[in-house]
């Protein structure tokens, strides 16, 4: 009972504290700019960091897509103790390298009065009353250290295997080793300090001390390349001493990224939700150019190119929601970021998935970056070399392997799954086969073939831009596997073994291992029944008529657990947030609720759409309802308060929802602006009404990215009862056919 009282006295106090701060810097803001707040002002980096099963969010400090991310290292937002803080991140979620304590000791330390933004971040440790401050650039950060006795204290040390050495009285400069690669840092502080440098082994510590110093701030610039790279960085980008500069520009850089989209009516609280959301959607990809440079651990080389290098995203993730999203918001940035992929294909002859900063990364299944280029390409990025592209994925299609959680060329399952059409199952109690498959992550059969159809769906799209009928034909071929794992009778896509036959006994609702990767991949049989994004017309044939699919869909978000809460977690902890057997945590999930736009039932997918915001994405510390992975999640959330979502990337239009705020200005790159107007929105009136674009009333609850990109006007009215008719004629409904061609919708 204790522990309980004292975990609900902090995260009172938590609440408190924060609902002050918030309240003392809005009303600051409004104060001084005499109308609107800015945007990042309702950025709350705390949202999330408490997290519901698995990794919380962190309150991170960077500018949009740079090197440099900064936050306190500890368990979450709950731990009452600082362990330190990284000088930055390898990748989002993986090694941070380097690291800074203030005191005697550099040991972990409780703390207070802690202020988190997008742009600083500030902490007082309890005990010694020293203040911590921290503000970056974009291959550069700078911290700030107040010692209330005068007795300046800091001790720096690599965090992965690596050296440190001092020089000049004010110079700390090193590497760390990771992943087969380097981290460079040159940093210095603000005056003459002592320097103790201690050998721990495989890794080195120094102990930096200045009497009579109330105050000592150190600016450093990490590289990829060399130590003196580091340095040119930091003299580009913090040439003198003046912290508060650095933190004004970081913030003025957040309000001109945040304020490309403005948001009118909603809640604060909404308002808070949003704009988090959208600060986390730039956190990566990452440009790791450095003066025309950028080290590539896809060939182990230094390159010289003007043109930016991105690394550090997980494809699997994000290529739903969040590189559509920066697609829209950032469409040249976003054929840098494919034409890196294409330079890294170049570079390893691996197109790939997951690509951070180390290389190559073996994590998950499919071959996403062919919907992510597909996805580009038709909505008019073309800034990019689609030939290499194509290359790239279809290699990976035909000439790598499909198993979950690795890089290589084919193997026996994968020419099986070329003959027959599906990746087999094991029966249960089976030995595995094939020394390939991982012992951990298992064949996720279904997954592997549904994921894998989507991705040869993008490539025949591909193909057909390119003038190569033979390969649109066979990757025509391979997207219609998915088929081949529909069970009739059960509703739901089913493993087979390799003789043909469905697997049995078989609870699609638990079995097969660990996240049932047996089988399936962190979500069960119900989640990916639905994972069809290239065929929803086919998916709803097989599953017998509009009218069976409704009823299916529905029961989706009925069909109980069928076991307590606690068993189910512990089996599948990335299935988190259910309603019913619909995960809301995890990404297979995101378009799932937009189905009901395909069967005539829009206002179903208004209803869902709403309920999940509200339900699972709150401004508290467990407010995200997964894994949030550097965007993925945080994408669904900014698209879907808009009103608007991409249900198929690769199909340039998007499926209309349920706007929650009376008006969305985004203001695009070419200067236009596209508008979302929703007349008397609000928790009762969550219905659509009616539609107009650009003047012009339809009947269909979907419009083109080509609507966006040449600016103009969503007008939408609200109201509290659903309107049954609107949208509810099969010619209105959203693209949805295997035999849709995306160019014929880009115009």
């Amino acid at each position: 009972m204790g522990y309980k009282v004292r975990i609900t006295s902090v995260v009172a106090s938590r609440i408190l504290r924060a609902d002050k701060l918030r309240s003392g810097l809005l009303a600051a803001v409004t104060m001084l700019a005499g109308h609107a707040v800015a945007q990042v002002e309702y950025v709350d980096p705390t949202i999330g960091n408490v997290g519901i099963l698995l990794v919380p969010t962190r309150p991170a400090v960077f500018l949009p897509n740079s090197m440099v991310r900064v936050y306190p290292l500890r368990a979450d937002a709950l731990d009452d103790r600082i362990e330190s803080f990284p000088l930055t991140i390898s990748s989002h979620r993986m090694q941070e390298l380097f690291s800074i304590m203030p005191g005697k000791d550099g040991s972990a330390a409780p703390y207070d009065q802690e202020k988190t933004t997008p742009y600083y971040y500030s902490t007082r440790f309890d005990e010694s009353l020293i203040q911590t401050e921290f503000s970056a650039t974009e291959r550069c950060g700078y911290f700030r250290f107040t010692f209330p006795d005068g007795k300046a204290s800091v001790v720096m040390a690599n965090r992965m295997p690596g050296d440190l050495e001092t020089q000049d009285g004010a110079v700390v400069s090193g590497e760390e080793r990771f992943s087969n690669m380097k981290a460079f840092v040159y940093g210095e502080f603000s005056t003459p300090v002592t320097f103790k440098l201690e050998d721990l082994g495989d890794r080195n510590r120094v102990t930096v001390t200045r009497q009579g110093a109330r105050a000592l701030e150190f600016r450093y610039g990490i590289s990829f390349i060399s130590v003196e790279q580091a340095k040119r960085n930091l003299r580009h980008e913090i040439p003198a001493w003046g912290f508060d500069k650095v933190k004004d520009a970081a913030r003025a850089r957040w309000n001109e990224v945040l304020g490309r989209i403005a948001v009118e009516g909603g809640t604060e609280s909404q308002r808070r939700v949003f704009y988090t959301a959208l600060y986390r959607c730039f956190e990566r990809m990452v440009n790791i150019t450095e003066d025309g440079r950028y080290y590539s651990a896809f060939d182990n080389r230094v390159h010289e190119d003007q043109r930016p290098f991105y690394v550090d995203n997980w494809l699997w993730d994000t290529f739903r929601a969040l590189e559509p999203l920066q697609t829209l918001l950032n469409p040249d940035m976003e054929a840098d970021k494919i034409q890196s992929y294409v330079r890294m294909y170049q570079q390893s002859g691996v197109m790939p998935t997951f690509a951070l900063v180390s290389g190559n990364y073996a994590c998950m299944n499919g071959n996403h970056a062919a919907p992510w280029f597909a996805d580009a390409w038709f909505k008019g990025v073309r800034n990019f070399d689609l030939q290499a592209a194509f290359d790239g994925v279809r290699k990976r299609s035909l000439e790598g392997t499909l198993l979950p959680w690795r890089l290589g060329p084919k193997g026996p399952l994968d020419e099986f799954y070329a003959t027959h059409g599906y990746m087999p199952a094991l029966r249960p109690g089976e030995k595995e086969t094939d020394a390939q498959v991982d012992p951990s992550e298992k064949r996720q059969p279904v997954p592997v073939t549904l994921e894998n159809s989507f991705d040869d769906w993008s490539i025949a799209q591909l193909a057909r831009v390119l003038d190569r009928p033979q390969d649109e034909r066979l990757f025509l071929r391979r997207a219609a596997n998915y088929k081949n794992l529909f069970r009739a009778e059960k509703g739901l896509m089913w493993p087979k073994d390799s003789e043909g036959r469905w697997i049995e006994p078989l609870d699609p609702k638990f079995d097969g291992g660990m996240g049932g990767r047996d089988y399936y991949d962190e979500n069960n049989g119900y989640t990916y029944t639905w994972d069809v994004m290239h065929d929803f017309n086919g998916l709803i044939e097989l599953m017998g008529g509009t009218g069976k699919a409704t009823a299916n869909l529905d029961q989706l978000f009925r069909e109980p657990l069928g076991r307590s809460k606690y068993e189910f977690q512990a089996k599948f902890p990335d299935s988190t947030s259910m309603a019913g057997q619909f995960s809301m945590g995890n990404e297979p999930s995101l378009a799932i609720p937009y189905i009901y736009n395909r069967l005539g039932a829009p206002w179903k997918t208004q209803k869902r759409v709403r309920m999940l915001l509200e339900s699972f994405f709150t401004d508290t510390l467990e407010g995200m309802a997964g894994d949030e992975d550097g965007g993925g999640m945080s994408a669904f959330v900014v698209f879907s308060m808009m009103g608007f979502y991409p249900v198929t990337p690769g199909i340039p239009t998007y499926d209309i929802g349920s706007p929650v705020f009376d008006k969305a200005t985004i203001h695009l790159r070419n200067g236009k602006d596209f508008v979302i107007v929703a007349h008397h929105t609000s928790h009762e009136n969550k219905y659509v009404q009616s539609i107009r674009l650009n003047g012009k009333l339809l009947n269909q609850v979907w419009f083109r990215h080509a609507d966006i990109a040449n600016g103009g006007t969503l007008e939408l009215t609200m109201g509290d009862t659903p309107n049954i008719s609107l949208g509810s004629a099969v010619a209105s409904f959203p693209p949805a056919s295997f035999y849709v061609h995306p160019e014929d919708l880009s115009k």
